[in-house]
């Protein structure tokens, strides 16, 4: 026998009905085989009752679960042991009334929004095509709509006479109407707050100094469409520093993450995503490593192995990637991966790293060491020296502040800094008419940019 057990392959000393679950675990997932009269170090000590079992085991898994598989007996060195190959099913099985499903070494019992979410996939149906009977066309953000037509109208991916069309044919034409209802797809693409339909459909975006040191944090909200373009501006402007070095007099600033593979790996979360969890994707930023984390789980017969392999397209929310493909957000033959692989790559950066766990799936980038800047929150990395002759102690006070946190309020920067409120606003007008910082986005939801 193999020295090591894998995903899909128990060995058991002795049977236990309890084991029944185990069985009823690998039919809804990938299949896998139970041994009995094997130990947990893959040694074969047999069984003293193989032909009882054989007779019983058939039955017992006929009568709790309504399927059949295949029990044989095998022999060595005089000792008998028992193989339970269990196939995969296309249906759900239950155990039962309950139903199991193998992640990695486990067998997880499914309950509530994540056995709906099996339920509909066992179906061949998938959430986001689930109609919304509450919301109607007008409840949508034509804004965003117009967004999408103008970004087709110049990827070509879908004839033009289609987007002409009035909303709700359009919608129709997209798989966004199920039964002449709104389906989930279209609440989260189209609507102005999907967060009143889907709890936690947002995007949460942190600095973190230490694993347990949060320093500032922003939520991104809207659209998904909104939510894409916000977030790259938020984590570029705010929270990603670049390394600023110059080729002559060409000044060049490189990224531990680029652009293209910072887009890729959220969009990946966005179409992927179980929106029906309630968790928001999450971006855990560092000063030299970047965390996407988005409740999700890898197709069926999917192993981490897939993901850095030629795969085709398989997104967890068919009709949210195909509005993002005709829009030109994402290809269609499941290229995103290859894309920030091809990025990193281009860029001489690092390749990511996945973690597939049970419940979410994350993407890990690191900074080489050329690209960590070690006073990261310090403003001397974004002053050039032609600037900081024209700065006095309480403005440099005020943009190091600002540096740690781009967010923060005028009262903010008086609480830290020790003066008031009025004098913090007089330094900021000067520091904007010197050309040094910027406001992006209004006083309540901006944020500080320090220009370099």
């Amino acid at each position: 026998m193999e020295n090591q057990e894998k995903h899909n392959i128990e060995w058991k000393a002795v049977w236990k009905d309890e084991y029944l679950v185990g069985i009823c675990a690998f039919a809804n997932a990938q299949g896998g085989k139970f041994f009995i009269g094997i130990d947990d170090n893959g040694e074969i000590i047999g069984v003293e009752n193989s032909k009882k079992l054989l007779e019983s085991l058939p039955s017992k898994i006929r009568d709790s679960m309504g399927i059949v598989v295949n029990v044989n007996l095998h022999k060595k060195d005089s000792l008998e042991y028992i193989e339970i190959d269990v196939p995969s099913y296309s249906i759900a099985i239950s155990c039962k009334g309950n139903y199991y499903y193998r992640s990695g070494s486990t067998s997880q019992k499914l309950t509530g929004i994540e056995l709906e979410s099996f339920i509909l996939r066992k179906r061949g149906a998938t959430w986001d095509n689930v109609p919304h009977p509450l919301v109607k066309i007008e409840d949508l953000d034509q804004n965003a709509i117009q967004k999408f037509k103008e970004l087709a109208i110049r990827k070509k991916r879908i004839d033009d006479t289609i987007l002409e069309e009035d909303t709700e044919t359009l919608l129709d034409k997209l798989h966004l109407i199920n039964n002449g209802y709104l389906t989930n797809a279209a609440l989260l693409l189209f609507s102005k707050d999907p967060e009143r339909y889907f709890t936690g459909a947002f995007i949460k975006v942190g600095f973190f100094e230490t694993n347990a040191d949060l320093i500032y944090q922003d939520e991104v909200r809207g659209s998904l469409f909104e939510q894409i373009d916000k977030v790259i501006e938020l984590i570029f402007f705010k929270y990603m520093k670049a390394k600023i070095s110059y080729d002559g007099l060409q000044r060049i600033e490189e990224y531990f993450v680029s652009e293209a593979s910072m887009r890729e790996a959220i969009l990946n979360a966005i179409v992927h995503k179980q929106y029906e969890s309630g968790v928001p994707i999450q971006i855990s930023i560092y000063k030299d490593k970047l965390y996407i984390t988005n409740v999700g789980k890898l197709p069926d017969h999917w192993t981490e192995k897939t993901l850095y392999q030629k795969h085709g397209s398989k997104p967890y929310n068919p009709n949210i990637a195909h509005v993002f493909y005709l829009a030109g957000h994402i290809e269609s033959w499941g290229r995103g991966i290859e894309k920030i692989f091809d990025s990193c790559i281009e860029n001489n950066l690092p390749m990511p790293k996945y973690y597939i766990n049970p419940t979410d799936i994350m993407i890990e980038f690191d900074a080489p060491q050329r690209l960590v800047i070690d006073n990261f929150s310090k403003v001397n990395d974004k002053v050039t020296d032609r600037v900081t002759d024209r700065v006095n102690d309480n403005m440099m006070k005020v943009l190091n502040v600002i540096s740690e946190d781009p967010g923060y309020s005028y009262n903010d920067i008086s609480d830290e800094i020790g003066i008031s409120r009025k004098s913090v606003a007089t330094i900021i007008k000067k520091l904007k008419d010197l050309g040094i910082i910027e406001r992006i986005g209004n006083n309540k939801k901006g944020y500080w940019k320090i220009k370099k």
